[in-house]
């Protein structure tokens, strides 16, 4: 072989060679939904989308799509994507229908097993780990699952609440965080601290001297907000929230894998003592007043627990009222439920890949900021870009308070049955909270409260998730 060759074919080799380096050290791509045609317009730009280039070209002919939901304040979030997912792919139609939440929870278990539901349904892991588990759900793409399992990406305790089997079956995308709430004037004629209540003892002390009486002594005022009546398991839910600084639980896992309750004891004797003393003792709440959000928003309550999504109904709704949150108050021990909301794909529908196409759209940057602005929805995606609606709102921050004592706790999904659980201790509770003897009859209390655990206990034996060992 002569020079000049020996020569060229060393350069070609270098070239080969460095080009294999240089493409070895590019970072793999972050997913993004799939890219239109050339000719469609593109929505505007988001940052660190999920996504991956799709296993088979995009379908082009004419579909429609559905997504359903239990909160109609994320409604014209999801409008607005559709909207401009329509720009990306001139052939698709997003068609959205939300409901109130325990009407969609219905609609939910009428159509899944049917297999008339909305393509894709965003509903929180304990109201649908049943039908997973029976199979009637299909499994996140690997694609979207190694993305989604990235680290710093999710919180990982609410990753692992979508897994089943090896497999998972939601994508996370809202967070149920929660705070209490005060109203900042009625704590400043109160000669009350500016910073709010800290500890389960500030809640109970401070509601005595919020609360207000008209001339006959009728509660106008309530000191303290508390879940007492409504429809489905959000009273037992909010019953939880209180039951954990207290010590307790509704359920509790032993070594051996099985569940038992975990509130016939002192911690929810406390617990529920401690609802029916601000009721029927201190008489800083009944269950007649307007209560919750609208109670709060109205003036008729100085403080009391919810998630993030308040903030942005007080907004539009009440947006004079002056207020602060601070973090869930301490007990015996300190911390809150994150209660995550998922996004999954029915098995009937028609194109999966294209709802799950949709799923990624909507966890980009733009659309999760969307959530925020527009219902107050906290975006579980821990690396999204969020900083400016943060900093323009500082009601947000209780809800993103982190301190080594302050521990997140989530719900179950290992008990499909937990959903069960606690509506029916969420009717128990009612009752309860309509009986004014049991303030003052110890003995009365501890027997309703261990029938409320044996109802409880009874629900995990039938499913054979009972053990205390």
């Amino acid at each position: 072989m002569r020079r000049t060759e020996r020569v060229a074919l060393g350069l070609l080799a270098l070239v080969l060679i460095t080009s294999m380096l240089l493409s070895a050290c590019v970072p793999a791509a972050a997913p993004a939904p799939a890219q239109a045609p050339a000719q469609a317009p593109a929505p505007a730009a988001a940052t660190k989308a999920p996504a991956v280039v799709p296993a088979k070209p995009f379908p082009t002919e004419n579909i429609t799509i559905s997504i359903w939901g239990g909160f109609p304040e994320i409604q014209p979030v999801y409008e607005a994507a559709a909207a401009e997912y329509k720009k990306l792919h001139p052939n698709v139609t997003v068609t959205v229908l939300t409901a109130a939440l325990r009407d969609f929870e219905q609609k939910m278990a009428a159509t899944i097993p049917a297999d008339s539901a909305g393509d894709i349904l965003e509903a929180n892991p304990f109201a649908i780990q049943k039908f997973i588990v029976a199979g009637m759900l299909p499994p996140v793409p690997d694609d979207l699952v190694q993305w989604m399992t990235a680290e710093g990406r999710y919180n990982e305790a609410l990753v692992k609440n979508n897994l089943y089997n090896g497999k998972y079956y939601g994508v996370p995308y809202l967070v149920g965080r929660h705070a209490i709430y005060y109203n900042t004037d009625m704590f400043a004629a109160a000669g009350l601290p500016a910073e709010g209540p800290k500890t389960m003892d500030d809640l109970r002390n401070y509601a005595k001297k919020l609360a207000k009486y008209d001339a006959a002594g009728n509660l106008t005022t309530s000191g303290i907000s508390l879940r007492l009546s409504g429809a489905g398991s959000g009273i037992a839910e909010k019953f939880w929230m209180y039951l954990y600084p207290m010590g307790g639980s509704l359920v509790e896992q032993t070594k051996s894998g099985k569940w038992h309750s975990n509130y016939n004891n002192e911690a929810g004797l406390a617990t529920l003592q401690w609802y029916l003393d601000i009721v029927y003792k201190d008489k800083t709440n009944n269950p007649q007043i307007t209560a919750d959000t609208a109670g709060f928003s109205q003036g008729v309550a100085a403080m009391y627990a919810r998630e993030s999504s308040p903030i942005g109904a007080i907004a539009k709704n009440a947006p004079n009222l002056k207020y602060a949150t601070v973090p869930m108050p301490k007990g015996v021990r300190w911390g809150d439920l994150a209660n995550g909301e998922n996004l999954y794909v029915s098995k009937n529908s028609k194109y999966p890949e294209v709802a799950w196409d949709f799923v990624k759209f909507l966890e980009t940057d733009r659309w999760l900021q969307e959530l925020l602005k527009i219902s107050g929805w906290l975006p579980q995606r821990r690396d999204a870009d969020l900083k400016e609606i943060l900093a323009g709102q500082p009601a947000y921050k209780a809800f993103l308070f982190s301190d080594p004592e302050y521990k997140l706790y989530v719900y179950p999904t290992a008990l499909p049955e937990y959903d069960e659980i606690q509506t029916k201790m969420a009717t128990r509770l009612t009752n309860l909270y309509l009986q004014p003897n049991l303030a003052t009859d110890q003995a009365a209390l501890k027997k309703a409260l261990a029938e409320m655990a044996q109802e409880t206990d009874d629900i995990l034996k039938r499913e054979g998730h009972y053990g205390t060992d």
